[in-house]
């Protein structure tokens, strides 16, 4: 596990490198939002197609849902007990909700676990992103955001739009083509494979470049320390305990488990903007998680795996 999260943290350094070196004058939003189109519109699809068309989707992929919704319900509902008693400003408010619930699925989890625990792990971290965060998100996700922000739009867009998507898209192919028994060309595997590798790298060089410590400032800290115990400590253990009443093999357990150990995710910050929620409290509590998670990920993988694959 160290060995695995020694090799993200260089990935991530090179995005942060690029951020202070800025080459050919290519600012860190600029190269990220480049990157970050590139594989949500072409790799990211392509992996979900590889992956989900061979998967084993069934009772496993409802589970998948169950937990996952559950555990960021459980998020959402602790910090806004927090926010509620510690009477925090709506902005700020919104802002952390989204951050204690949303963990970073795909852009960490998807390395870390398949470093740790092997190929096989990629169908666990796509169900759990397009079964469970991801439609969460860009619904319940959209109307929290709403309802503590501003939506400044002459026509909202409705929050069921936000699922017009390709990795959604590519999804319901992969099942459909699944569930018929269909076999896909050797050399069209190929291609989707050879797009999947790009994706993990690319993944953690484009969190590199959205980790800012100039975001970190003092007045943030009060706003910063519910969301790290609610998603660092209270989340992983309530996935522990919801995960092992559910039915499946010790090994998804964990897998599983671990993806919601993972930090507050990037793409929260859009939304943020969106809807005018507190940017920079958001853009830190990004950072300031995700340093903490080279700590806590190894303890909560050492305790899944006593937990679970003992």
């Amino acid at each position: 596990m160290n060995s695995t999260l020694i090799q993200m943290t260089l990935l991530m350094a090179c995005g942060i490198g690029w951020r202070m070196l800025r080459p050919e004058g290519l600012t860190a939003d600029q190269t990220r939002l480049v990157l970050t189109a590139f594989v949500y519109y072409l790799l990211l699809p392509a992996m979900v197609l590889e992956v989900l068309w061979t998967a084993d989707i069934g009772l496993h992929s409802f589970q998948y849902t169950i937990l996952g919704v559950g555990c960021i319900i459980f998020a959402m509902l602790c910090i806004w007990m927090a926010g509620t008693l510690l009477k925090f400003e709506d902005k700020r408010l919104g802002a952390m909700i989204l951050a204690a619930a949303f963990p970073n699925v795909t852009y960490l989890g998807l390395p870390v676990l398949e470093q740790t625990f092997g190929s096989w792990v990629r169908s666990v971290v796509i169900q759990m992103d397009l079964f469970a965060a991801s439609p969460f998100l860009f619904t319940i996700g959209i109307i929290i955001a709403r309802h503590y922000g501003e939506d400044t739009t002459e026509k909202p867009k409705s929050v069921i739009s936000f699922l017009n998507a390709p990795p959604f898209w590519a999804a319901g192919i992969a099942v459909i083509l699944n569930l018929n028994g269909l076999v896909a060309p050797a050399w069209f595997a190929g291609v989707l494979q050879k797009l999947s590798a790009a994706v993990v790298p690319l993944m953690l060089f484009s969190l590199g470049l959205a980790l800012n410590w100039k975001t970190v400032i003092a007045r943030n800290i009060p706003y910063v320390i519910p969301v790290i115990l609610i998603k660092m400590l209270l989340m992983p253990l309530f996935a522990i305990v919801l995960v092992s009443y559910l039915p499946m093999e010790g090994k998804y357990k964990a897998a599983a488990a671990m993806e919601m150990a993972m930090p507050s995710m990037v793409l929260g910050v859009v939304f943020c903007d969106r809807y005018r929620l507190d940017s920079a409290l958001y853009a830190m509590t990004v950072t300031v998680t995700t340093a903490l998670s080279l700590i806590t990920l190894p303890f909560w993988h050492g305790v899944l795996i006593n937990e679970f694959l003992k």
